[in-house]
């Protein structure tokens, strides 16, 4: 039963019942969303380095830590070491992956307090909502992409035009994985990015070789309600923004 409690209030939170969620000017929705937004990178054996993205959803500052949601298939294979990264710095802090979920493509991660702003989730989306995505494509500099939600996920055979989002039109690519997905509106995070589809392009003057290419409008997501289900799961409730 405080765990229903718990969800229960974490929806009313993100779906912006709360009296405290203002609509914010320009300048401070951006950034508001860079201040949750890092980088993510990992080092496996023989060499091989990985890049992914990542948002903040939970601080603790007395404890001077704090947790970050991302894809969990960056983490596979299991990395010797991980780092995380902010916007407009150079370092890399050392991360530890804290908890990861059994039935979904999500992880988070934990390491030392920021300067940072921790993501408000948005339980609730309508068909054709404006999104920003935010991420490092190819492990490089952030990139900001407006888009729609574009599909809500639901069982087969269903229909609806509002809930949890599936799909945004947004387009990504390698390294967006567990890019922060936010409202264009509010600045609240309504999801982060699970996986995109491709299509094969045949080059001409080279018959042996194939690219895959990111389809527009098809990029995966994984939803604020399952993210915020899962940080209940984990423990981390009490350090969420309300």
């Amino acid at each position: 039963m405080k765990r229903a409690l718990v969800i229960a209030a974490l929806g009313l939170a993100g779906a912006g019942c709360a009296p405290t969620v203002r609509t914010p000017d320009r300048g401070d929705l951006i950034r508001g969303i860079l201040a949750s937004t890092v980088q993510l990178r990992s080092e496996h054996e023989a060499g091989i380095s990985r890049a992914a993205s990542g948002v903040v959803v939970a601080t603790h500052f007395t404890s001077r830590r704090m947790w970050i949601a991302t894809a969990r298939h960056f983490l596979e294979p299991r990395p010797q070491q991980l780092y995380v990264r902010l916007p407009g710095q150079t370092t890399l802090a050392p991360a530890t992956i804290a908890f990861v979920s059994g039935d979904r493509d999500l992880a988070i991660i934990e390491t030392e307090y920021a300067d940072v702003t921790a993501a408000r989730l948005k339980m609730v989306t309508t068909l054709g909502d404006e999104i920003l995505l935010v991420s490092f494509p190819w492990g490089q500099r952030f990139t900001v992409v407006r888009g729609v939600v574009s599909q809500i996920e639901a069982p087969a055979g269903e229909l609806p035009v509002a809930g949890p989002p599936r799909m945004v039109s947004a387009t990504v690519s390698y390294g967006s994985s567990g890019g922060g997905v936010f409202d264009a509106l509010t600045g609240e995070l309504v999801a982060i990015v699970e996986s995109y589809r491709t299509a094969k392009v045949a080059i001409p003057e080279m018959k042996d070789r194939v690219l895959e290419v990111p389809v527009a409008g098809e990029t995966t997501v994984i939803p604020a309600p399952l993210i915020g289900r899962f940080l209940v799961e984990s423990g981390l409730s009490n350090y969420v923004r309300r």
